[in-house]
């Protein structure tokens, strides 16, 4: 069975040419944590969801897999 995809942060983070260690750095979480997020292992809150945003500069939505 697959994962859901419920997230676009690796992609964001490629278009924004950033790396995972960055985004580690940058909210002060561990690489692997990050990692995580980005193969939709987990998700993060919406706070943190909310910080990524802020950093990559996108609206909050585009980190979001759309319904539609």
């Amino acid at each position: 069975m697959s994962k859901l995809k419920l997230n676009r942060i690796k992609s964001v983070l490629a278009e924004k040419g950033k790396t995972s260690k960055d985004l580690a750095k940058h909210l002060n979480k561990t690489e692997s944590t990050v990692s995580r997020w980005s193969t939709n292992e987990v998700q993060p809150s919406i706070d943190t969801l909310y910080e990524i945003s802020k950093f990559l500069e996108v609206d909050i939505r585009e980190l979001l897999v759309s319904t539609l």
